[in-house]
């Protein structure tokens, strides 16, 4: 069985900011953020599931089939999940960009995240 931050952290990153589908997207949101989620990036800090889905389907709308891909595995203390990815054209499969996301989690939720951009070189 998987560890339930584990799970979190994979479904943040796959099931919610990879799904271009809204209705699958917004049941995955549902499953996996405490409604009142803060998410904090470079561009702003955003409260609530209805903002953090706002602002990825914007995000989305930006980078066309690209998709994101775990760089490595979660690594996870209680309460706590952090997770690498890389943004990956489709076409070449050449990363555009990496980074990484750390969430804090309470009663099964993800309740805080940030995101972190790397820059290419």
């Amino acid at each position: 069985m998987s560890d339930p931050i584990e799970t979190l952290m994979r479904a943040n990153l796959l099931d919610v900011f990879n799904e271009r589908d809204g209705v699958k997207r917004q049941a995955a949101i549902a499953r996996t953020y405490a409604q009142d989620v803060k998410w904090t990036d470079a561009e702003a800090v955003v409260s609530g599931r209805d903002a953090l889905e706002a602002k990825c389907v914007q995000l989305q709308a930006n980078l066309a089939d690209s998709q994101f891909v775990a760089s490595g595995p979660v690594h996870a203390l209680p309460g706590f999940g952090y997770l690498a990815w890389s943004l990956v054209e489709p076409a070449s499969g050449s990363p555009v960009m990496t980074g990484f996301d750390v969430a804090l989690v309470r009663d099964g939720m993800i309740t805080e995240l940030w995101t972190v951009l790397i820059p290419p070189a």
